[in-house]
């Protein structure tokens, strides 16, 4: 990810990330891949909201995750457990093996959460994502503590890259201009011999270091655990498509991910390909159910506007600001709150009716009466003058102006462009009330006939994006 500076010398700060994340987001000919990792970066998370985190080394992170958005997810696990920004977020850079005094164990946090929420879960899953009971009728866990602990001594030695390591550079001492950006290096000294057994799989110990075969072993060991196929169907359809898919959906993408059919494991590109041309992604019989469909996030809701109106930047430099948690829009990029993302995948809204027929939404977890008056304040200004810095990111609507004189074709095309086509008669019979509202002046100057065009035009877009309809994904 390019980062940009008006002054070469000043130091870069979040807004130059998200800057650039929006000018991918909105200007880039890859949609599916920049959508891709902007998924994956809430599986994968780090986040800058922990002030350890380099704004160079997270840039890197995130261009990392585009480069992999389509490849094989093994070696995606690969690199984000080798970046160093995850390395410091999840604590296992500079991991250092146990003492022989008994005093100091490997740090687990890397170990725990590489499993948790990257790639197998805390329980033992079915294909088609069900979890797995034992005979008493409960869920089966996928690993215990000594799974964890076994795994942490996998995760040690890896410290800052370093063209000539040493044991004051492992510390971050001497550290170098690129170290943020590199993967970690192997410290010999600091890595773990002993013996490391987890989910079923043991590594000796050993008189000989070998970081690089010991990581290779975890890795392969992660990678293929039959969790993992239905564990990344069930987050990415979550992500794209629907909350609740059906089991035979889940069942469908997990087994794309086993063998993309040509015997390869972990095709991400497969993995979405049959994420978004499943039958339930695509048969209008299956949209129309009351349990299909997904709220959609809000920064997917402003990046969708951006791109259906031909927003611009005027400066060129996309001058938009962190739009996170207490701000307009309650999310951005590599800015959640924990390691658990912006919400939680299995999160049940308590008190509604989707909670009674449990029915899970993720995205509803940071819904309440501030973030919704937020989303529409922010909203109503974005489409009526602009978003970001000074307005800097702007549409001019010349589309829609052109046929405002039309309000049944200005609300159809608005539909179109937002809803699909989905919005329900009563919200299109409203939005065209309110657009016939404003009276364009039989007698009036050029001018005052432009401006009326041009608020019609605003008008329907801002109330097609407040509609139901455009906030449930469907």
């Amino acid at each position: 990810m390019q980062l940009r500076v008006a002054d070469p010398n000043a130091g870069l700060g979040p807004n130059q990330f998200y800057e650039a994340f929006w000018q991918n987001a909105v200007t880039g000919s890859d949609q599916l891949r920049q959508r891709m990792r902007f998924a994956l970066s809430q599986i994968f998370v780090i986040s800058l909201v922990d002030p350890n985190i380099d704004i160079r080394g997270a840039a890197s992170y995130y261009d990392m995750l585009g480069a992999n958005a389509l490849g094989n997810y093994r070696t995606l696990l690969e690199q984000v457990t080798l970046h160093p920004m995850m390395g410091v977020y999840l604590t296992h850079l500079a991991n250092q093996k146990e003492d022989t005094a008994g005093t100091r164990s490997p740090d687990e946090n890397y170990a725990r959460e590489v499993m948790q929420l990257m790639s197998i879960g805390l329980f033992m899953l079915n294909p088609d994502g069900t979890k797995q009971l034992d005979t008493s009728g409960q869920p089966i866990p996928t690993y215990t503590q000594d799974d964890i602990s076994g795994l942490a001594r996998v995760f040690t030695g890896l410290s800052w890259y370093a063209p000539t390591p040493t044991n004051n550079t492992f510390f971050g001492g001497n550290r170098n201009a690129d170290a943020t950006i590199r993967p970690m290096i192997f410290y010999n000294n600091y890595h773990s011999t002993s013996q490391k057994r987890f989910l079923g799989t043991t590594i000796p110990a050993s008189a000989t270091v070998d970081i690089a075969g010991d990581l290779r072993i975890a890795l392969d060991t992660i990678f293929n655990h039959p969790n993992v196929g239905p564990f990344m169907a069930q987050r990415l359809i979550q992500q794209f498509v629907t909350s609740n898919p059906s089991l035979a959906y889940v069942r469908c993408v997990a087994t794309v991910f086993n063998n993309n059919g040509s015997g390869v494991r972990g095709d991400l590109a497969a993995v979405i390909r049959a994420v978004l041309t499943d039958s339930e992604a695509r048969n209008i019989g299956v949209v129309s159910s009351a349990s299909f469909g997904k709220l959609r996030e809000p920064v997917i809701r402003l990046a969708n506007w951006m791109r259906a109106f031909g927003a611009t930047s005027q400066s060129g430099n996309w001058l938009m600001g962190s739009t996170s948690a207490n701000t307009s829009l309650s999310q951005a990029p590599l800015t959640s709150p924990s390691v658990f993302n912006f919400w939680r995948p299995g999160y049940v809204p308590p008190s509604t009716q989707l909670g009674a027929q449990n029915l899970q939404a993720p995205e509803f977890q940071v819904v309440d009466e501030v973030t919704v008056a937020d989303y529409l304040n922010t909203m109503q200004n974005a489409v009526n003058a602009g978003v970001g810095s000074g307005n800097d990111i702007r549409s001019a609507y010349t589309a829609e102006i052109a046929i405002a004189n039309d309000p049944v074709a200005l609300v159809d095309r608005v539909n179109k462009l937002l809803v699909y086509g989905q919005l329900s008669a009563i919200s299109q019979q409203r939005i065209n009330e309110a657009v016939t509202g404003v009276a364009i002046p039989a007698t009036g100057t050029q001018a005052q006939i432009d401006a009326a065009r041009l608020n019609r035009a605003k008008l329907a877009v801002f109330l097609a994006m407040a509609s139901p309809e455009y906030l449930a994904l469907r």
